[in-house]
């Protein structure tokens, strides 16, 4: 079972480390909500399924690389979206302006969903 409190933790902590961060969320591999927050006006079963198979497909479509996939990137006209991995169950998105390096994104994203990673 997933420690819901520990992970809500974690997500303040990226918040703090990474105030650029609009939304983090935690979704589950199945494309279920699990913690954080979606974008304010957005259906949020609908984000969260879609998420959930936005990286799924990229994992699909690049396994015949023999190669492991590190995130997903998603450039809109106002801000950015990272997708990365969390582990076997689940996986973190976050949203951010689009002034925030995507480098120092991706570096943040890995290093929490790792920490999430631990705990689902």
């Amino acid at each position: 079972m997933a420690q819901y409190l520990a992970i809500g933790e974690i997500l303040d902590d990226l918040h703090k480390e990474l105030p650029s961060v609009y939304e983090a969320t935690v979704v589950s591999r199945s494309g279920m909500h699990i913690a954080g927050d979606s974008p304010k006006g957005v259906h949020l079963e609908t984000f969260v399924a879609m998420s959930a198979i936005l990286l799924g497909a990229a994992e699909t479509a690049t396994g015949e690389l023999k190669d492991r996939l590190r995130y997903v990137s998603v450039e809109l006209s106002r801000s950015r979206m990272v997708l990365t991995s969390a582990g076997n169950r689940a996986l973190l998105v976050l949203t951010a302006s689009s002034d925030v390096e995507i480098e120092e994104m991706v570096e943040k994203a890995t290093e929490f969903a790792e920490r999430i990673a631990g705990k689902i």
